[in-house]
C-alpha cells in the first residue's frame, strides 16, 4: 500500500498547481526506504562498490538505517556512476549508467515523492516512465485520433542524444517551481553531477545530461519534456493554429497531428528554436514532415512509432483504413537477438531451452499482437521456427533432426504461436 504521506502530497498536488512542497528530504526515513525496496530489481547489475541487490538484503535494515544516517548527518554522497555500453541496431552504442545499490534505493524514494507531485500535473499526451501509461495505450490513442479523419498532416521527431543533453541549472529550475527544499534539490543535483566510471577506468564529471539506468532519470526526463514540449504545446501552439492539432509523446519520441498543412509548417519551424531553449536539438534524420490523410491515402507517407509503422491503406470494405505492423527495424533486431540467443541456450535441455524460448515469443506477442499485425507475427514466428531448427541441429556433429521430426518436436514441446491479444 501507497504510504499516505505520499497520498497526501498527491492530493496537495492536484489541489493546487501552484503549491510548492517542502520538507521532502525528511521523508527519506527507514520506513519509506523499506517500503521503496520492493521496487528494486534483485537481478539488476551491481555498481562501481560491486555490492548488488541480495547482499544488499542481507542486512537491509542496518544498510537503510545507516544511508539514513548518512543522509540526516549531511556526509551522504553519490557513489560513481558505472558506465556501460549496450549496441544499438545502426552500429552505434547507447550509454547506460549503473548507480550503486544504496543510491539506487533512494533513486526510487525520490522518484516516487516526484511522481506524486508530478503526475498531477502531467498532461494526457505524455506516456512513457509513468505507472499504469505504456507504449501500447500510446500506439492505441494515436491510432484513435489519425482513425478519426480530423488529421492530415503529422510531424514526427526525435530528439538527438536527450538523456546526454539535459540542462542541469535549467531542471532544477523548473523542479523549484514546484519544489521548496533546498536539501532535497541538492541531492537531485549531487546524482546529476556524479563522476561516470567509463570501462576503461578514466572518470569524468559531466556538466550535462541525466545518466540512462539510474532510477531517477526516466522522472526528470519527463519533468524537462512536459515544460520544454508537452505545455508549450498545450498552452501556445494549439492556441495558435487554426484547424485541429494532437500529440502523443513517449519519453523523447513524439508525434504531432495536423488538421491544416499551415499548421504543421509553422510547428515544424518552430520546434528546433523551442527545444534549443532548453538545450536540445531535433534529430533531423528522424524528424519529418508529411501528409498522413485518409482522403488522400494513397500519396501520404508511413511513419515508425514505438517499434510500429504506421500507414494508411484499403480495409475490407474498400475504404481507408490504418495498417499497423512491426517496424522493419524493430523485426530485424529481434531475429538477430533470437539467433543470438538460440546460438548461446541451443545446449540447454530441451525441457528449459522450450520454457524459455516460450516465454520470448509471449512477451513479442504480447507486445506486437496488435489487430492488424498477424501477418508480421506468423512471419517472425516461421523465422524463429527455422533459426531453431538450425540451432538444434548444431548441438552434435551429426544432424539431430529433419524438419517431420522437428515439427513433432514442436507439437510435443508446444512451442508457443502467433496470437493477436490486442483488438484496438
Amino acid at each position: 500500500m501507497k504510504p499516505t504521506s505520499l497520498r497526501g502530497i498527491a492530493n496537495r498536488a492536484a489541489s493546487d498547481k501552484a503549491h510548492r512542497f517542502q520538507n521532502l528530504y525528511g521523508l527519506l526515513n527507514v520506513g519509506f526506504l523499506l517500503w521503496c525496496w520492493r521496487f528494486v530489481n534483485l537481478r539488476a547489475a551491481s555498481g562501481v562498490d560491486r555490492e548488488d541487490a541480495r547482499s544488499y538484503r542481507e542486512n537491509l535494515q542496518e544498510n537503510i538505517e545507516a544511508l539514513v544516517a548518512a543522509l540526516k548527518g549531511g556526509w551522504y554522497r553519490a557513489k560513481l556512476v558505472l558506465r556501460r555500453y549496450i549496441p544499438k541496431l545502426n552500429g552505434k552504442l547507447r550509454p547506460l549508467g549503473i548507480p550503486a545499490i544504496a543510491d539506487k534505493l533512494l533513486q526510487i524514494g525520490v522518484s516516487k515523492i516526484l511522481e506524486a507531485i508530478y503526475e498531477q500535473d502531467f498532461l494526457g499526451c505524455s506516456y512513457g516512465y509513468r505507472p499504469g501509461v505504456g507504449a501500447l495505450a500510446a500506439v492505441r490513442d494515436l491510432s484513435a485520433a489519425l482513425r478519426s479523419g480530423r488529421y492530415h498532416f503529422l510531424v514526427e521527431a526525435d530528439i538527438r542524444s536527450f538523456f546526454d543533453k539535459i540542462d542541469h541549472d535549467k531542471l532544477i529550475g523548473l523542479l523549484e517551481r514546484r519544489i521548496d527544499d533546498k536539501a532535497f534539490l541538492r541531492l537531485i543535483r549531487k546524482w546529476l553531477k556524479a563522476g561516470i566510471l567509463e570501462p576503461d577506468g578514466t572518470v569524468h564529471h559531466p556538466e550535462e545530461g541525466s545518466p540512462q539506468g539510474g532510477s531517477v532519470s526516466p522522472i526528470l526526463a519527463n519533468i524537462y519534456l512536459h515544460y520544454a514540449l508537452d505545455v508549450w504545446f498545450e498552452e501556445t501552439v494549439r492556441a495558435r493554429c487554426r484547424g485541429a492539432v494532437y500529440l502523443c509523446r513517449y519519453a523523447d519520441d513524439f508525434v504531432c497531428a495536423f488538421q491544416l498543412e499551415a499548421d504543421a509548417e509553422r510547428y515544424y519551424k518552430a520546434l528546433p528554436k523551442r527545444l534549443n531553449e532548453f538545450g536540445l536539438e531535433v534529430a533531423e534524420e528522424k524528424t519529418n514532415l508529411m501528409r498522413f490523410s485518409p482522403v488522400h491515402w494513397k500519396a501520404s507517407g508511413a511513419f515508425e512509432f514505438l517499434g510500429f509503422e504506421f500507414r494508411w491503406g484499403l480495409g475490407r470494405w474498400r475504404k481507408p483504413v490504418i495498417k499497423r505492423r512491426t517496424a522493419r527495424k524493430k523485426y530485424r533486431a529481434s531475429l538477430a537477438n533470437i539467433r543470438e540467443w538460440c546460438r548461446k541456450n541451443c545446449r540447454l535441455p530441451k525441457d528449459k531451452l522450450f520454457v524459455k524460448l516460450n516465454s520470448k515469443l509471449s512477451g513479442y506477442n504480447n507486445y506486437y499482437g496488435i489487430r492488424g499485425n498477424y501477418e508480421s507475427l506468423q512471419d517472425y514466428f516461421y523465422h524463429v521456427t527455422r533459426i531453431l531448427f538450425k540451432a538444434l541441429n548444431r548441438r552434435s556433429q551429426r544432424r539431430s533432426y529433419n524438419w517431420k521430426g522437428f515439427a513433432e518436436l514442436i507439437k510435443v514441446f508446444k512451442l508457443r504461436k502467433p496470437r493477436i491479444c490486442y483488438s484496438f
